[in-house]
């Protein structure tokens, strides 16, 4: 039996009822070009190779990718051994379909490092910890909305589906975990033209939440500049849609 490595995150999923609802949300068709990200001891790699022609797996543990190489045909099960935050998925043919359950130690790095793909990816579907969904899925003026919130939610459509207790992993975690759906916006919903700038923006608005706007963008926007743009600057981040802070980038560019 394989030892879950604590440096890489390592948590297995092992509910089997669990297990089906997550590829029941999935709905894998047999010519997706699906990749796995971290698939462990393979709880959800088998029930995904009864339905795909053919499932791409990374992972950077070399015990766990020994068994895989044991237990799966290497013409239905395509290996990539190393780290996700590294892996180019530009390497595959598109649309991807990406699934995991992603380690909680680099879930945001990860996230942000697929991010980047969207063009490349029809949906993506993972088990994280419960926290960083509704992180992910949170509404302005709400305690869980933040920095994550509007990054990602520039990009995709995001969606919880699932709670996910922690006796349902071996071993168990100490914390609730849950799966998400994300989609990509198509690219003429993007409405931002500087990308860089924009997460500049959203990083400095958020990096004192409790203080205003007119004190945290004081080095991209004037008093006239809000004024123009119709946004209170008394308001805080966390007072903010999408929308608003992609007006405040388009404004500065």
């Amino acid at each position: 039996m394989h030892t879950a490595r604590k440096r890489f995150g390592q948590n297995f999923l092992v509910d089997e009822q669990i297990i089906a609802d997550i590829v029941r949300a999935i709905r894998p068709e047999a010519a997706d070009i699906m990749v796995e990200i971290g698939p462990g001891l393979g709880a959800l790699t088998r029930p995904l190779l009864q339905r795909l022609n053919q499932l791409h797996v990374v992972e950077i543990d070399r015990d766990i990718i020994t068994h895989l190489e044991k237990d799966y045909p290497q013409e239905k099960l395509i290996i990539h051994a190393g780290d996700a935050l590294k892996f180019d998925l530009a390497q595959l043919p598109a649309p991807l379909r990406i699934v995991g359950n992603l380690p909680y130690n680099i879930s945001s790095p990860l996230l942000f490092h697929f991010s980047g793909y969207c063009e490349r990816i029809h949906d993506m579907h993972f088990m994280l910890q419960n926290e960083v969904v509704e992180r992910m899925v949170a509404e302005p003026s709400t305690p869980a909305y933040g920095r994550l919130s509007v990054m990602l939610q520039y990009r995709f459509h995001m969606e919880k589906l699932l709670d996910v207790p922690p006796e349902s992993f071996r071993p168990s975690p100490k914390v609730d975990s849950a799966i998400v759906r994300m989609i990509p916006l198509p690219a003429s919903e993007v409405l931002v033209q500087n990308e860089k700038l924009f997460a500049q923006i959203v990083a400095a608005a958020f990096g004192q939440r409790r203080k205003t706007l007119r004190n945290t963008l004081k080095a991209y926007l004037t008093e006239d500049d809000f004024v123009r743009l119709g946004i209170d600057a008394q308001l805080r981040a966390e007072n903010l849609g999408v929308a608003e802070f992609a007006r405040i980038t388009n404004e500065c560019s």
